[in-house]
């Protein structure tokens, strides 16, 4: 479509999707392909967080982090030579990977018959929606706009950077002070270790990571304290302060004020759905600070003209962007052919990216005794398993939840090298109901981390 409208000219379209990452652009085009006349909207690049701002970026740093550690942790079983991270030639290699992908979504959308917008998405009316000196007017709605990092109540918060800043980087700071203990700062900070900085991580409550297993939270933090990362706990970050080109962050830790210094002090305090600006009180639809209220369709509480997908919508489903393409599966279906399609979150395994790795799907033990159900746990010390002593790779965990009365799994969790590809084997074996004896009977080649399965099980 040209890039001269008429601004004098309200703009018809049988569906109007806000934001072009995962959540959005599978809906999208399903509906041009069956024939909708489709726009789509974003206030940033074309292609989403996970593309441009989020996992793929990130995982090709920790792809030269998992490097380091690997030649640093064999440096005295016959690996010789220390290895080192030269920022900006990574962060150029990097740039490969999102440098032209914006343009490439875009023309992909406009192939499929896409028209395509760039601004802020605000509603005015019920089915009418404004975009810079433009009007829509939608049929049907798709919010998909994501998650955006949250507020944080302190003084001095804007001399805060946050995630997408820290991937931009010309260079590395020596020191580097992380508030919050989720997985992006744990991630990050695993990352700027391995290239040498001092790192920090300050978080209020007594375990980060609160969505794992404690004891294999616990074993991260040893081993993220063995790579330099300097994890305090219990600690309220009261306030930031700018002196010369120095931050100091201030903090309660049990009631004892204590000072950070560090060049950069990066958000990582957690991400809240991005509805702001949108003006949906406009269009009469329901959100709260967990995001827009959808029904079990993903269509919009109060106005069913609306759906919404991925992180800004309220649902039982975590920030992921595999969930988010689902979502929008989801809602392509039920918009082509009428509500019969509901999303399924029980089997959905999520991974924090440091080094090792720490990966969950399922029931956690809490959830287990909470809900009263009978299970064997099997909750196991791997790290004197060939697996993992081969390559000298430390603390390596593991538990398996398995139901009493079925031999189904229910849970499955890892801390180790190798969790983000076990916690996959769990994942599919609970997806479509293989039972714990079956998993035993499997013969997987050995050596390799799956052949460890039937002694978990």
């Amino acid at each position: 479509m040209s890039s001269k409208r008429r601004v004098d000219v309200v703009m018809e379209y049988d569906l109007i999707v806000i934001g072009s990452g995962s959540a959005g652009s599978v809906a999208a085009t399903k509906c041009a392909r069956a024939g909708w006349k489709v726009a789509m909207i974003d206030n940033r690049p074309y292609g989403g967080t996970c593309a441009l701002r989020g996992c793929d970026p990130k995982k090709v740093l920790v792809g030269a982090a998992e490097i380091i550690s690997d030649a640093g942790r064999m440096s005295d079983k016959g690996i010789a030579g220390h290895p080192h991270i030269i920022w900006s030639d990574l962060m150029s290699f990097k740039e490969t990977f999102t440098a032209g992908f914006p343009e490439e979504k875009e023309e992909g959308l406009k192939r499929s018959e896409v028209d395509t917008f760039h601004g802020t998405a605000s509603f005015v009316s019920k089915d009418e929606i404004q975009v810079g000196e433009e009007k829509l007017k939608g049929k049907k709605y798709l919010i998909a706009t994501g998650a955006k990092p949250s507020t944080l109540p302190i003084a001095g918060n804007e001399h805060l950077i946050y995630s997408d800043d820290f991937l931009e980087l010309e260079s590395l700071p020596e020191r580097l002070l992380f508030i919050g203990g989720g997985y992006i700062s744990f991630e990050f900070a695993h990352i700027a270790a391995r290239c040498g900085a001092e790192v920090h991580i300050i978080h209020r409550g007594k375990q980060p990571l609160d969505y794992f297993e404690e004891e294999q939270v616990e074993a991260l933090v040893r081993e993220s304290e063995k790579a330099g990362v300097k994890v305090h706990l219990q600690t309220e970050v009261t306030s930031i302060a700018k002196e010369g080109e120095i931050y100091i962050v201030k903090g309660l830790q049990q009631g004892i004020e204590k000072f950070y210094e560090g060049n950069v002090v990066v958000h990582g305090a957690g991400r809240v759905p991005a509805t702001e600006g949108l003006n949906l009180d406009a269009a009469g639809i329901e959100y709260s600070s967990r995001g827009i209220h959808v029904n079990e369709f993903l269509q919009s509480h109060s106005n069913s003209n609306v759906y919404a997908a991925g992180d800004v919508a309220a649902t039982e489903g975590m920030p992921l962007t595999p969930l988010a393409g689902k979502d929008s599966h989801i809602v392509a279906s039920n918009l082509l052919e009428g509500n019969h399609k509901k999303p399924d979150y029980e089997v959905v395994p999520t991974v924090a990216f440091t080094i090792p790795k720490i990966a969950s799907v399922g029931l956690t033990t809490k959830e287990l005794y909470k809900k009263g159900i009978k299970a064997d746990i099997r909750d196991v010390n791997m790290t004197d398993w060939y697996t993992y002593k081969r390559r000298n790779e430390g603390e390596a965990r593991g538990k398996v939840i398995v139901a009493k009365d079925t031999n189904l799994i229910l849970g499955a969790h890892f801390m180790s090298h190798h969790a983000d590809e076990m916690i996959n084997y769990f994942a599919m074996a609970m997806q479509f109901g293989i039972k714990a004896d079956d998993l035993k009977k499997m013969t997987f080649a050995y050596p390799t981390p799956a052949s460890d399965i039937g002694y978990l099980v």
